[in-house]
């Protein structure tokens, strides 16, 4: 199978071509290895290949994709017996015991691993940067970040190694990289794809797993192939009434649709984000939906306050857990994430449980304004993505970050109000996509608008509770409408 073939399809058209042996599995994998081949030295999406397994890996008959590649992301998809890296040195060893729940229905489904793409240090950023695997790189414009955590799953993708690839969202890290890099980015509600069976919830409920993909097709036939409780899950999600393919085929009824550009946490949205979205609600109208300019009531800073209580917490046991059960030193870890650990070791636990009770009062707010709207649209993304290297902290930062190591003054900056200015500064950029996880709900980013440079800009719809389907089902009825497939052909050249 020709690079230039293989490059025409998504993984649903992969998938029939070789269940009507028009083309062989082997050929597929292959393509899509002389694919990386030929771009991820550019991009360093791939951070472990798997090429040799992935040509000779077994896969089920007559499942959704059989045969076709997808590649895991280097965060909690673990596989048995190979490394699973979080982007962490302290990591580097670690070796899973047995496959998670997200990787043996990919392999049910007819999967076949391709290798695992690169992530920040424990998934930790909103650019893929680690000092392990060094920096991922955009397709559109290389000197630009795909985002994170799951950046290196969204370059791999957008460059056309794969139609699709393992991504996971714990404060936006399947949205932001895909408002980035051009695709379509959707995140489950809670519960709808099971973490097990080394974790119940992933971030106390914050995260799940999904992928990205350039088509909302992909998208609705993995999350059939994912959803679904496994034993011993804390709890069960409704399924819906019809599978998330055959709703497809369904066109969504007239929404109410509420519309905001302004950041939840006062900060500056940049004029493109902010003109795709009103592109979008004028698409929107032209469609029969109803476009109403309205805002969840929520406290801005008290939801950026709580969820970098759940960062610090998550990332102190994160380096807990390294330093206990693999040996990690101190050196292992980079100097963002010691700093990120000692807030969390010394935020008290009542503050702690305070904090994670509020994500009861945002997910209440939310369902007021879910009673008058079916849907919210918003930008993915607040900026354009930075270029490489612009968001590392600053030497001055680093200087005060190593005092306060060496003082362990966490309480006092707990005590301080800097925790304020920790979460503008490192939220700034991104400020519309925590609110879906604190409160569990579902939310997409659709690939809609294109600067005049040609970059990408994605716009971000969010649905109540177990509202996977409607948002399918638009942004099945957005592609139609607007496609985005052709935007691809200047990448096939251009990396």
């Amino acid at each position: 199978m020709k690079q230039s073939e293989y490059l025409r399809y998504d993984a649903v058209g992969l998938a029939e071509l070789i269940r009507r042996d028009e083309v062989t599995a082997e050929a597929v994998c292959a393509a899509a290895i002389a694919r990386a081949d030929s771009v991820n030295a550019t991009l360093n999406a791939i951070c472990h290949p798997q090429f040799e397994q992935a040509l000779v890996q077994p896969y089920p008959a007559g499942t959704p994709f059989a045969g076709v590649p997808l590649l895991l992301k280097d965060l909690a998809q673990e596989q048995a017996g190979v490394r699973c890296t979080y982007g962490s040195r302290s990591m580097a060893a670690y070796v899973a015991s047995q496959d998670s729940e997200f990787v043996r229905r990919s392999r049910a489904a007819g999967l076949v691993f391709l290798g695992r793409t690169a992530t920040p240090e424990f998934g930790l950023k909103a650019v893929t940067e680690s000092t392990l695997w060094g920096p991922s790189r955009n397709p559109w414009h290389t000197d630009l970040t795909p985002g994170g955590s799951s950046g290196g799953a969204a370059a791999a993708v957008a460059a056309g190694i794969v139609p699709m690839a393992g991504a996971n969202d714990g404060g936006g890290s399947i949205r932001i990289p895909a408002a980035y890099t051009g695709l379509f980015g959707l995140k489950p509600s809670r519960g709808r794809v099971p973490a097990g069976p080394l974790a119940a919830e992933n971030w106390s409920g914050a995260s799940t797993d999904h992928v990205v993909t350039r088509t909302v097709r992909d998208s609705a036939a993995m999350l059939d192939a994912l959803a679904g409780a496994a034993a011993g899950d804390p709890f069960t999600i409704a399924p819906p009434a019809r599978s998330y393919t055959a709703d497809l085929q369904r066109a969504p009824q007239p929404l109410k649709i509420g519309v905001f550009t302004a950041s939840p946490y006062g900060t500056a949205v940049a004029p493109e984000c902010i003109a795709a979205v009103e592109q979008t609600a004028r698409l929107l109208a032209d469609l029969g939906h109803e476009v109403e300019y309205a805002q969840p009531e929520i406290d801005g800073m008290s939801l950026a306050r709580c969820y970098l209580g759940l960062y610090f917490g998550e990332v102190a046991v994160a380096v807990a857990r390294a330093r206990r059960e693999l040996g990690a030193r101190r050196r292992d870890f980079e100097l963002d994430t010691r700093l990120l650990a000692l807030l969390g070791r010394s935020m008290p636990v009542p503050d702690y449980v305070r904090r994670r009770q509020q994500w009861n009062d945002f997910g209440r707010a939310l369902g007021d304004f879910f009673k008058r709207f079916d849907l919210y649209l918003s930008p993915t993304t607040a900026q354009m993505p930075a270029r490489i290297g612009q968001l590392d902290s600053p030497a001055h930062l680093r200087l005060a970050a190593r005092l306060m190591l060496l003082l362990r003054a966490g309480r006092l900056v707990h005590q301080s109000g800097l925790v304020d200015e920790i979460a503008l500064t490192s939220l700034a950029r991104t400020p519309f996509t925590q609110l879906a996880n604190l409160t569990g709900t579902p939310a997409m980013s659709v690939p809609l608008h294109w600067t005049p440079g040609g970059l990408p800009v994605g716009v971000q719809f969010g649905a109540a509770h177990g509202g996977e389907s409607v948002l399918l089902q638009l942004a099945a009825q957005l592609e139609q409408a607007r496609p985005w497939w052709a935007q691809y052909r200047r990448l096939e050249q251009g990396v």
